[in-house]
């Protein structure tokens, strides 16, 4: 165990690809306790790397917790007794929220404030929260309120933009209703080695790695290429939450944090392609079931207020993030074999 003095973080959703990098860097960067809320049917891909350290309760050790199980977030709450909490865990698909909404409004919405409650009935804790929303609240955004700043209105285009905008105005209640000392997030579109197969670039890298390792033919399978994002890399992305929270944080606040790097999912495709060993023979195939039935189309963030409060600005570049999220889906396939090819 670590320093019985050391401060405590509480990490919802440290399976995911953004919780478990963010274990990674409390473990490398601070002396901090970690405590990782996951469900007990939770992959352990991500954390894998970790168990060994798990298992020797070496500064981490992982609760049963669920977001749609108060009795659970008590329990985890209670267990953990945090100074921060970085509030992760969601269901984080937005395709799938087409297909699960009701599931999607219980666990963002009602989770984050299940969540926040057993926190504010806590009575020996007052920690600072991290609730992350996400750029996809603001949804179909004109032209001409490019690039998107924290005042830019609302339109959200899925049940899980739905849901991320009441975790996000939850979360800014909470703070100015009760006083706890939590702060929203709507982070643009971030990825990296663990990203999800069900998002853009990672299932472009995961069928180059099939196509590569020759089991499915030389085809990439595509839903709307056309939207631009603005493409941030997660391990620049936990380093701004941690600096969020550590940083004159400040309670009620919101911010919009994200890359530096635009460009359309086409051009993102077309540059994964050509990291490819078999550039040259990968085709491009337009799959219907992947287009959503509305799209958010311009996620270009305006990040200057969270870089004036905490200096915080991407590190990693666009060419480095797409190489490792490759590699990251080579290694998957050479250690599983034949995946899903969604």
């Amino acid at each position: 165990m670590g320093d019985r003095n050391s401060m405590k973080a509480l990490i919802t959703g440290i399976t995911g690809m953004v919780g478990s990098h963010l274990a990674d860097f409390l473990l490398e960067n601070t002396d901090w306790e970690i405590f990782g809320m996951c469900r007990w049917r939770s992959p352990m891909d991500n954390v894998s790397h970790l168990l060994e350290r798990v298992n020797r309760k070496d500064r981490i050790q992982l609760i049963d917790g669920d977001l749609c199980d108060s009795l659970s977030l008590q329990r985890a709450v209670e267990t953990s007794t945090p100074d921060y909490v970085f509030h992760l865990a969601a269901q984080s698909y937005p395709t799938t929220s087409f297909t699960s909404p009701i599931h999607t409004l219980d666990v963002n919405i009602l989770g984050t404030a299940r969540l926040l409650e057993a926190l504010r009935h806590c009575k020996e804790i007052d920690p600072v929260v991290h609730v992350c929303a996400s750029s996809e609240v603001f949804g179909r955004v004109s032209k001409e309120n490019l690039p998107i700043s924290e005042d830019c209105a609302f339109h959200p285009a899925s049940p899980y933009a739905i849901s991320k905008s009441g975790t996000d105005l939850i979360g800014r209640f909470h703070a100015e209703a009760y006083g706890q000392k939590v702060m929203t997030t709507r982070m643009f579109t971030h990825t990296g080695p663990r990203r999800g197969d069900v998002f853009a670039e990672s299932t472009f890298a995961k069928q180059i790695a099939l196509i590569e390792a020759n089991m499915i033919p030389p085809i990439v399978k595509t839903g709307n290429l056309n939207s631009l994002r603005t493409w941030a890399d997660v391990r620049d992305a936990v380093r701004a939450y941690y600096m969020l929270v550590t940083i004159n944080p400040t309670p009620g606040e919101f911010y919009n944090i994200g890359g530096s790097h635009t460009e359309t999912i086409a051009e993102m495709l077309n540059f994964l392609i050509s990291l490819s060993t078999r550039s040259k023979e990968i085709k491009i195939e337009t799959d219907p079931e992947r287009i959503r039935p509305l799209d958010a189309d311009a996620q270009i963030p305006d990040t200057s207020k969270f870089c004036k409060h905490t200096g915080w600005k991407p590190e990693i570049p666009f060419e480095k993030t797409m190489n490792d999220l490759l590699d990251y889906w080579r290694t998957q396939v050479k250690k599983n074999g034949v995946l899903l090819s969604r």
